[in-house]
């Protein structure tokens, strides 16, 4: 008999920070299309070209954390990756 085999862990690939700022920039986008008649849609773009300006700026953690606020502005959950 065989002994069982343990399945190894999946391997998380690890995307920097500016690659962060891409996707988040992405999925706003998205977002903003489809909800651009929200209540807080205004605040959201002026946080989103904040956000671009930490994530140009070399200050990726504060654009990211910009950038889930205005999601969340919009009512859509920041997709963690």
């Amino acid at each position: 008999m065989a002994a069982p085999v343990t399945p190894k862990p999946a391997k998380r690939v690890m995307i920097t920070r500016i690659q962060r700022c891409e996707e988040m920039q992405r999925q706003f986008n998205h977002a903003i299309s489809e909800h651009a008649k929200a209540k807080r849609a205004a605040k959201a773009r002026a946080l989103q070209k904040k956000a671009k300006r930490y994530c140009a700026g070399k200050r990726q953690a504060q654009g990211i954390r910009a950038y889930a606020e205005a999601l969340r502005l919009l009512g859509v959950q920041p997709i963690d990756q």
